[in-house]
């Protein structure tokens, strides 16, 4: 049966300041020195902008600091954002700005031998498929071109799973995929472009199959969360998900340099735990004081990762599901910012 929310350890505090949880989320783990520490060179972070890029480029920087490296972080991103920018150059991370569907821009960027893949679309795919499509898949091939022969670590998604039996334990990473929607094909489109290209040119890759990361502004759990301190009503259709710490599956992202492979390195980064909405809108109800509202009935599947081999690689996540409920509803009462950035797990038809 799914795993109830485990417990955080006792008194351990939530971060007060975006300052602190940043600091946080950043700071890297033995593991990632030692990960990090034979592969020398600059590090790129292509889509550095989005809601992990900035604190997993943090994290790598940090590690060079720490292994004594004066190798560079870069961060790459069109940067609509002039403080996003800033934010990098703060933490000595260098900063380039590019239009990554633009090939010849792409072609142009720094050269380096160990690169995170980041970029990507999801919300606005059912509006305009073809940016979706463009970004999930034409990018890579233009990212695996620009950087053939480097350890190009990528993020991909749970999505690309079909929705499995909530008893099942999730879809492991020999489960063939059945994408659900288009946005879901695409991102096994970005898969497989990958695929062909590591193929053919020999280069180490590990693809990172996220599902869902978490922190204290933006997560499945802060939905959940906020939610039942605003009085909304839960949907409990999509009953059962899995969660990660987003400083945990940075720290996995990062370790995984060391595990890729040509033809790539598959690995489903997410924690150990089925965890029941149900649950989880009632423990935030004992967290806020409040009884939860919940609507629907739980569907017999759910989009489910299995985690086994990401544990039995890296251990399991050093923040339990109990901390980030805990950390989460005392965050939002006391107005702490939120990303405003809605995940949208309880879509089952794959329409984003």
């Amino acid at each position: 049966m799914p795993a109830m929310p485990a417990s955080g350890p006792a008194g351990s505090p939530a971060p007060n300041t975006e300052e602190e949880l940043e600091r946080r989320l950043a700071e890297p783990t033995p593991a990632v020195l030692d990960a990090l520490r034979p592969l020398g060179g600059d590090l790129v972070v292509l889509g550095a902008a989005g809601k992990m890029g900035p604190t997993l480029a943090r994290m790598a920087r940090r590690a060079f600091d720490l292994l004594g490296r004066r190798d560079r972080v870069i961060a790459v991103s069109r940067f609509s954002s002039p403080e996003t920018e800033g934010a990098f150059r703060v933490a000595h991370i260098e900063t380039v700005r590019c239009d990554l569907a633009d090939h010849v821009a792409v072609a142009a960027l720094p050269q380096a031998p160990l690169v995170v893949f980041m970029a990507g679309q999801k919300f606005g795919t059912t509006d305009a498929p073809g940016t979706t499509w463009m970004m999930n898949t034409v990018v890579p091939a233009y990212v695996a071109e620009r950087y053939a022969g480097a350890r190009i670590v990528a993020f991909s998604t749970g999505n690309v799973y079909p929705l499995t039996p909530v008893t099942g334990g999730g879809a492991s990473e020999e489960h063939v995929p059945a994408p659900v929607g288009e946005y879901a094909a695409s991102c096994l489109g970005r898969e497989r472009v990958l695929e062909y290209a590591s193929r053919r040119d020999g280069t180490p890759m590990a693809i990172v199959r996220l599902n869902y990361a978490v922190e204290l502004r933006y997560g499945v759990l802060v939905d959940i969360v906020a939610a039942v301190l605003r009085n909304e009503p839960v949907d409990a259709r999509m009953g059962y998900v899995n969660v990660i710490w987003q400083g945990d599956a940075n720290a996995r992202a990062l370790q995984c340099f060391a595990h890729a492979a040509s033809p790539p390195f598959v690995i489903n980064v997410t924690g150990g735990e089925t965890l029941s909405v149900r649950d989880l809108a009632k423990q935030a109800g004992r967290l806020l004081g409040r009884a939860p509202r919940i609507e629907g009935e739980e569907a017999p599947d759910a989009l489910l990762s299995d985690a086994r081999r990401s544990i039995e690689l890296f251990g399991p996540p050093a923040v339990s599901v109990g901390q980030m409920m805990a950390w989460i509803a005392d965050w939002l009462q006391r107005g702490g910012r939120v990303l405003d950035k809605p995940t949208h797990f309880q879509e089952r038809r794959g329409a984003f």
